[in-house]
């Protein structure tokens, strides 16, 4: 073998430059194989991290206004979610929904704590409200059921609110607060949400209710589901609960505008598809381009055969056996492809890191919140791994097309050959 790769060092460095072409053919396949894959798998993440910021199986209504008249009724109407709709949703649908929850807001507030001040919403909800949202609770607690029970003037305030009214914010917990004119006490400090503006704060749904006078009003209304694994049998619930709704309301059963339904499952499902289309067309590119790769090893082996048909000849007519030869080229092709192959794979990994240290930890401000667009951009060791042994196989099968022929040629042919 020692011998083997002494020849077929001297061969590389006699014909350095189609050595060269060779090698740079291999490294760049697999180079842009994990680089695409790589700033691929950078922008997917980054929408996952987006879509998990929610309980995927879960559902927000929102009022809107009727696109179609019904029942003598123009269309145009602003339909207000209500008491009823609430109710409608508990009792007709419990054998999908779990527990129902709603937001109610009253906004332009100013919450304060002696001299220090922050201007925000306060916001009644449910217990649910932190599981459907996933919001994370720093200090503190949630509201709970006692709270909707007794309308108690509790509130759980963001952490950058929470800074913002006392510097040692973590103590704030179990002290008081004026929103308004009204004293609430704080029971929990929640993370901070980048990507919102973080000017919510959140009470009991009924003391908010009760406070401000809503009536019948119900805001948004908010639940999980389950036993709904299909995109058709989600999207046949959606339409049973729109004409349920709509009927509250003497509106079409099919207006899809007199309220919208912001169904997190159905989202997911279809980020899911989108996000396979996308990792199938980088491997189908990156693929190719290994292609490439191993038709450039091949026509090099063809035309190392070519040119050394003599020198087989000689080698043959000596005594050198068929396998001799074979395993000479096969061995050439092997080497050039692993060598050069590594080179890309690590140059590749490389440019990912790159990436993943700036890019992958640049937010982008809008103005009204904050976005990641690129969340670790790299592909697994297991995936370059596999790149490189595939690139290995075909430049094996790629130098053992010539490797046979070269082997099978008679001696009189080749030392006849030019």
């Amino acid at each position: 073998m020692r011998d083997i790769i002494t020849e077929i060092w001297s061969t590389a460095r006699r014909n350095k430059l189609r050595t060269a072409l060779t090698g740079f053919s291999v490294a760049w396949g697999i180079f842009m194989l994990i680089f695409l894959l790589g700033a691929g798998n950078g922008l997917i993440n980054a929408q996952l991290q987006q879509s998990n910021r929610f309980l995927a199986n879960s559902m927000k209504v929102f009022a809107g206004r009727t696109a179609k008249s019904y029942k003598g009724l123009k269309e145009g109407r602003y339909i207000q979610l209500i008491d009823k709709d609430m109710n409608t949703t508990r009792q007709s649908f419990r054998d999908n929904i779990d527990e129902v929850g709603s937001e109610l807001s009253q906004g332009g507030l100013i919450i304060s704590r002696g001299q220090q001040y922050v201007s925000g919403s306060l916001t009644g909800v449910y217990p649910n409200n932190a599981l459907i949202n996933k919001r994370e609770m720093l200090y503190g607690r949630f509201v709970n059921d006692i709270d909707i029970r007794d309308c108690r003037k509790t509130i759980v305030l963001s952490r950058t609110m929470a800074k913002e009214l006392k510097e040692d914010y973590p103590t704030l917990v179990g002290e008081y607060v004026k929103v308004g004119n009204f004293a609430f006490k704080v029971v929990g400090i929640y993370q901070t949400d980048e990507s919102e503006r973080n000017i919510d704060a959140y009470t009991a749904f009924t003391t908010v209710k009760t406070m401000y006078g809503m009536g019948n009003r119900v805001g948004n209304i908010e639940y999980s589901f389950h036993g709904l694994p299909t995109l058709p049998d989600n999207k046949d619930f959606e339409k049973k609960y729109r004409e349920r709704i709509n009927y509250n309301h003497q509106a079409a059963p099919d207006d899809e505008r007199s309220i919208w339904l912001w169904n997190r499952f159905t989202d997911n499902i279809q980020m899911s598809m989108g996000i396979g289309i996308i990792r199938s067309f980088l491997w189908i590119v990156g693929l190719f381009t290994l292609l490439s790769g191993i038709v450039g090893v091949s026509n090099i082996m063809l035309i190392t055969v070519k040119e050394r048909t003599h020198e087989f000849g000689i080698r043959k007519a000596i005594g050198a056996k068929p396998w001799s030869i074979l395993k000479l080229i096969i061995v050439e092709s092997v080497i050039i492809t692993t060598f050069f192959g590594y080179i890309g794979m690590v140059i590749g990994v490389a440019v990912n890191e790159y990436m993943d240290a700036t890019l992958g930890h640049e937010v982008v401000n809008t103005g009204l919140f904050k976005a990641t667009f690129f969340v670790n951009p790299t592909v697994g060791l297991d995936v370059c791994i596999e790149a490189t042994l595939v690139m290995i196989i075909a430049g094996t099968i790629a130098g053992l097309i010539p490797a046979r022929k070269a082997a099978r040629i008679r001696p009189i042919e080749a030392l006849r050959a030019d």
